[in-house]
């Protein structure tokens, strides 16, 4: 067994002992596989363990159908020898990377091996991973990246930041065209933070993995703030706050079966379709509850999720970015057995009202959805952007605009159901049919007007009010004759900005023909080399 810390041998040297026979031949293969199997050894495989963490080849073999892995690269090993780098050669580098199937699709990955130097950054590991990163591209599968890594090896110099760039150009060349998600199941620090950002997915786990341009020894010494790893870079700080993470997970095996089950609802590529699933809840199913599940209060709450489960087949919903911006909800789900996004506001926080990130939440996944050719359905219950000095300071404009452009680029079928209120800007940005949406639904409780009755009062009747005799009971008169003109679907019908009023237990059934019809759906688009997202 090797010792830990490395060896003086290299893969070859086993074999100068073995004889020209085939025995032999065989005979010094199979060392090197059994190096190249025990990582670091066995006391840096312990060290591992004790952290709560599984070696890169333990992860694999959960991650990937038994029998399924094809490793690539298990011999290779570096080449330096400056700072005493010759005594610390392992078969691998540090990195497991080689092709594989889950739930029998076809996947690329790799695994970084922290038994190995850390698992820091070197060049032979860039060139292994470029290499399944290039096999996936060409082959058209989703490519799954298991990070645990100290970063750059510094012993290498500039060779191992070069080699960063050699990752973060595959990541660019593959984005829209192949998955791509990264899984931080360790620390993730410097340039190799940028790679997981240039991926559709990020999974944290938490309590174990961290991720940081520098760490908290940096930020001590530069600017004197004292903060734990796990309160810089987190994946609670990365989930729920930066949003640089799109799941959070509880262990390692969750963050393994969050990988399953997102791919499930992805296709391979973008020119194939995302696979359909056989469902046992029949389309035609109607949920009496939804009639009455919006208060008659406006000014009430209520839990959108609770709609959206009603809606969709049993079980099927995903929530992305969960923890961040909760004023707005995003999910993978399914309809019928088919995939679908769904986009909605949750009055259950902030009153489902449109800020800066949830701005860029909705954005982001409607690009996602349309790329991968999965229908987005939209529920809308949002009084509008947020107002705020803070706000405007931060850019909501610029990152509300993200909305309007995604939705307005989507060639996806879109479909939208009016839920409760669709005040101002909120409703033109929110999959309405003036930025292309296929279908519009509302529901009996809609409000779609320019701005609330509390709000138009003033500025509508303002004078009037102020000179009667009883100002209040006249803005109170007024209120309720522009709620009862303007705040329900019945005008927006009128004027074909709605489809159909629909009955809140009907959306199911109703939602799942519209997609029927749309799945042959052909969308011109001008022809350009990119347009300028608002970014």
């Amino acid at each position: 067994m090797m010792p830990d810390g490395g060896s003086q041998e290299t893969p070859e040297e086993p074999g100068r002992q073995a004889h020209s026979t085939a025995d032999g031949h065989l005979g010094r293969l199979r060392r090197i596989r059994e190096r190249a199997v025990l990582g670091g050894g066995a006391g840096a495989l312990e060290r591992q363990h004790q952290k709560g963490k599984l070696s890169a080849r333990e992860r694999l073999a959960i991650l990937l159908d038994d029998g399924s892995f094809q490793e690539l690269g298990a011999l290779a090993a570096h080449q330096v020898t400056d700072f005493g780098m010759s005594e610390k050669r392992f078969p691998g580098d540090g990195v497991v990377t080689g092709l594989g199937k889950i739930n029998g699709r076809r996947v690329a990955v790799y695994a970084q091996d922290f038994t190995v130097l850390g698992g820091s950054f070197s060049q032979v590991q860039a060139q292994k991973i470029n290499r399944v990163q290039d096999l996936a591209l060409e082959s058209g599968i989703p490519i799954v990246g298991l990070n645990d890594s100290g970063g750059a090896r510094v012993q290498e110099g500039v060779r191992s930041l070069a080699a960063y760039g050699e990752v973060f150009s595959r990541n660019v060349r593959s984005s829209g065209v192949i998955p791509q998600i990264s899984v931080i199941m360790g620390p993730c620090a410097g340039g190799a933070v940028y790679s997981p950002a240039l991926t559709d997915f990020t999974i944290m786990v938490d309590e174990t993995s961290a991720m940081f341009l520098t760490g908290p020894g940096v930020v001590a010494s530069v600017t004197g703030e004292q903060v734990s790893a796990q309160e810089l870079g987190g994946a609670g700080v990365h989930a729920g706050r930066s949003g640089n993470a799109q799941f959070e997970a509880s262990s390692e095996a969750e963050a393994i079966e969050l990988v399953q089950l997102l791919l499930s609802y992805l296709p391979s590529n973008t020119a194939e379709e995302a696979p359909a699933l056989v469902t046992d809840d029949s389309p035609d199913r109607m949920d009496d509850a939804l009639n009455s599940v919006v208060p008659a209060d406006e000014g009430l709450a209520y839990d959108m999720r609770a709609v959206l489960e009603s809606v969709v087949d049993a079980e099927s919903l995903l929530e992305v970015h969960k923890g961040f911006a909760p004023n707005a909800i995003v999910a993978f789900a399914r309809l019928d057995g088919r995939p679908v996004g769904i986009v909605a506001n949750q009055p259950a926080v902030m009153s489902g009202v449109l800020d800066i990130d949830s701005s860029d939440k909705i954005s982001r996944f409607v690009r996602i959805c349309d790329v991968y050719s999965i229908p987005v359905i939209t529920f809308v219950d949002c009084p509008g952007y947020l107002p705020g000095v803070e706000q405007e300071y931060n850019g909501v404009i610029r990152h509300g605009a993200k909305i309007i452009y995604a939705y307005c680029q989507a060639t996806v079928p879109k479909i939208s159901v009016t839920v409760r209120k669709a005040i101002g800007g909120s409703y033109v940005a929110l999959s309405s049919k003036q930025m292309g949406a296929d279908v519009t639904f509302a529901w009996p409780t809609a409000q779609i007007a320019v701005m609330g009755a509390e709000g138009a009062a003033p500025l509508i009747n303002g004078r009037a009010i102020r000179e009667a005799a009883d100002p209040d009971a006249a803005r109170d008169q007024f209120v309720e004759e522009y709620r009862e003109q303007f705040l329900n679907p019945y005008r927006a019908a009128d004027l074909g900005q709605i489809d159909e009023v629909i009955e809140p237990r009907e959306t199911r059934p109703r939602l799942i023909r519209a997609l029927e019809v749309l799945q042959t759906k052909v969308a011109d688009t001008v022809p350009k080399k990119h347009g300028l997202f608002p970014v």
